[in-house]
C-alpha cells in the first residue's frame, strides 16, 4: 500500500524554516568560534615573532654589555699593571744604583766584605733603602742572595733569613730577566659592605747588578731585588669602574626594557584590536551573505504560501456564512479557520517585510505626534495590564525627515515588547529629546525582568525569540527601519531592573 504524501501546510513550512534557521545558526556559531581563533592566531603570530626577537635582542645586548664591562675592566687592569711595573722597574734600577754606590762599595772598602748579619751594615743598608722608597707607597723591599734562595734583607724584619720564598720570578731574575707578578683578589661583589674589600699586590723582580762608573750595569748579578707595591686602591677603583659600567648598563637596559615592553604591549593591543575588527567585518559580511540567502528562501516560501492562504481564508469565510444558515451553532469552526489563516498571513507578511525591506519614503515629520499615535493604539493594552505610563516629550523637538509608516511600526514593536515584558504591571517611560550630538533621541524604558548579556547580544538577531509566540523578526525589522533612516538603535538592560531602548535619528 502506497503512503500518501504529507500535505505541506503553512504551519509546517514555518516550522521547517525555523528548524533550518536554528541548525544554520548553530553551525554558524561553531564556524565563527573557529574562525575567530584562527584569525587571532594568524594576526598575532607575526607579532609574537617580533616580540620574541625584541626580548632576545635585549638579552643579547645585556650579555654584550656585561662582556664589554669585563673587557674594559680587564684592559684597565692590564694598563695599571704595565704602568706600575714600569714604575717599579725604574724604582728598582734607582735602588740598584743607590745600594751599590752608597752601601756595597763603601762597605767593601771599610769592612773588606759584606755581612748583613753585622748590625751596623744592616742598619746602613736599611737606612739607604728606606730613604729611596720614602713617600713612594712601597709595601716592602726584599733582597735575595744570588748563591742560595734566601732573603738577605727585607724592610719586613721577620722575613730576613727565610729560605726558598723566591719562586719562578726569582729564577728568571737570576738569569737577567726582569719580571713582575700581579696577585689580586675580589670582584664587584666585594664592594658590598658585608664582604672583604678587594686587594691587589704587584711584586717586581729585577737582578741586582754591579754598576760601573758610567752608571751602566754589568753582567755580574749579586742578587735579586723584589719590590712589592700595594695596588689595592687602584684595583678597587677599577672594580668600581666595572660596577659603574654594569650599573649604568643595567639601568639603561631596564629603561630600554620598559620602553620596549610598553611599545610591545601597545602594539599587541593594536594588532589584537585590528584582528578583532577584521573578524567583526568578516562576521558582518558572512552574516549579510547568510541573511541574503535566508531572505531569498523566506521570500520564496512566503510567496508560495500567501496565495493558497488567501484562498483558504476566503473559502472559510464562505463556509462560515453557509454553516450559519444550514447548521447554526457550528459556524465557530469556520471562524477558527479564518482567525488562524489571518494569523499565518500576518507571519507571512512579516517574513516578506524582513526579506524584502522597502526603502523609506522620507518626509518632514514630528516624532512627538508619531509617538502619541503609538501610545493611543497601545492604550487599551496599557490599561488592561495596569501599567503606569510616564511621558516626557520635548516641546522644542525639530521636524526631521522620516517615513511615518515605517517608523510607526518600529516604535510600536518596541512598545509592545516592553508591555509584553510587564504582564503583571509595571512602569513604562517614554521620552524624546535632542542630545549633545544634535541627534534626536527616542527612549522607551520598561521595568520588566530585564535581560542578561547573552540575550542582549542576540536581541536583534533574526528569528531569535524567547516567547512562545512570534517569529523573532520584530526587533530585526525595527533595526532595519532605524538604520534605513541613517539612525542607530541601542539597548541597555539589567536583570530584575528593566530595559531601555534608545533610537538616535539625525536632525540634519
Amino acid at each position: 500500500m502506497k503512503k500518501r504524501p504529507v500535505p505541506v501546510t503553512p504551519q509546517s513550512a514555518a516550522v521547517a524554516v525555523f528548524a533550518m534557521n536554528k541548525e544554520a545558526t548553530r553551525v554558524a556559531e561553531e564556524i565563527k568560534a573557529r574562525q575567530k581563533k584562527k584569525t587571532l592566531d594568524a594576526g598575532l603570530q607575526p607579532f609574537t615573532l617580533v616580540k620574541y626577537f625584541t626580548f632576545s635582542s635585549l638579552f643579547f645586548i645585556l650579555i654584550f654589555t656585561l662582556f664589554l664591562s669585563w673587557a674594559i675592566s680587564n684592559n684597565a687592569r692590564k694598563v695599571m699593571l704595565k704602568q706600575s711595573e714600569e714604575y717599579s722597574m725604574v724604582l728598582a734600577e734607582n735602588l740598584n744604583q743607590q745600594v751599590f754606590r752608597r752601601f756595597v762599595l763603601p762597605t767593601v772598602v771599610r769592612y773588606g766584605n759584606i755581612a748583613l748579619s753585622h748590625p751596623e751594615q744592616f742598619a746602613n743598608l736599611d737606612a739607604i733603602v728606606r730613604g729611596v722608597i720614602q713617600g713612594m707607597k712601597i709595601e716592602s723591599v726584599t733582597i735575595y742572595d744570588s748563591s742560595i734562595n734566601i732573603i738577605s734583607y727585607s724592610t719586613i724584619p721577620e722575613m730576613v733569613g727565610r729560605k726558598n720564598l723566591g719562586g719562578p720570578e726569582y729564577e728568571f731574575a737570576l738569569q737577567g730577566i726582569a719580571n713582575s707578578r700581579l696577585h689580586y683578589e675580589g670582584s664587584v661583589l666585594n664592594l658590598l659592605p658585608v664582604n672583604q674589600p678587594p686587594s691587589c699586590e704587584l711584586s717586581s723582580y729585577i737582578p741586582f747588578r754591579q754598576v760601573r762608573e758610567t752608571g751602566e750595569g754589568t753582567e755580574a748579578i749579586m742578587g735579586v731585588i723584589e719590590i712589592a707595591k700595594d695596588l689595592s686602591n687602584e684595583y678597587t677603583n677599577i672594580i668600581r669602574l666595572q660596577g659603574s659600567i654594569i650599573a649604568v648598563s643595567s639601568a639603561v637596559m631596564m629603561v630600554l626594557f620598559l620602553v620596549l615592553r610598553m611599545i610591545v604591549a601597545r602594539a599587541g593591543r593594536i594588532i589584537e584590536s585590528r584582528a578583532l575588527e577584521r573578524l567583526r567585518l568578516e562576521e558582518k559580511l558572512n552574516q549579510a551573505e547568510r541573511l541574503a540567502h535566508l531572505g531569498t528562501m523566506v521570500a520564496t516560501v512566503s510567496h508560495e504560501i500567501k496565495s493558497p492562504l488567501g484562498i483558504v481564508r476566503s473559502t472559510a469565510e464562505i463556509l462560515e456564512k453557509r454553516i450559519l444558515k444550514v447548521a447554526p451553532g457550528n459556524e465557530h469552526l469556520a471562524r477558527i479557520i479564518v482567525d488562524e489563516t489571518s494569523r499565518l498571513n500576518d507571519i507571512v507578511i512579516e517574513f516578506l517585510d524582513f526579506a524584502r525591506p522597502q526603502a523609506p519614503k522620507l518626509a518632514m515629520g514630528d516624532v512627538n505626534v508619531l509617538m502619541e499615535k503609538v501610545l493611543n493604539f497601545a492604550s487599551p493594552m496599557i490599561k488592561e495590564q495596569n501599567v503606569e505610563l510616564e511621558i516626557d516629550l520635548a516641546t522644542d523637538l525639530p521636524l526631521i525627515p522620516i517615513d511615518d509608516a515605517q517608523l510607526y511600526r518600529a516604535l510600536l514593536n518596541i512598545l509592545i515588547n516592553g508591555l509584553q515584558a510587564m504582564e503583571q504591571g509595571g512602569k513604562l517611560k517614554v521620552a524624546t529629546l535632542v542630545n549633545s550630538s544634535e541627534n534626536l533621541v527616542i527612549a522607551i524604558e520598561d521595568s520588566g525582568p530585564g535581560m542578561d548579556s547573552d540575550k542582549l547580544d542576540k536581541i536583534f538577531t533574526p528569528f531569535f525569540t524567547d516567547k512562545h509566540k512570534g517569529t523573532g523578526l520584530g526587533l530585526a525589522i525595527t533595526k532595519n527601519i532605524v538604520e534605513s533612516h541613517n539612525g542607530a538603535i541601542h539597548v541597555e538592560s539589567t536583570l530584575n531592573e528593566g530595559t531601555t531602548f534608545s533610537i538616535e535619528l539625525p536632525v540634519k
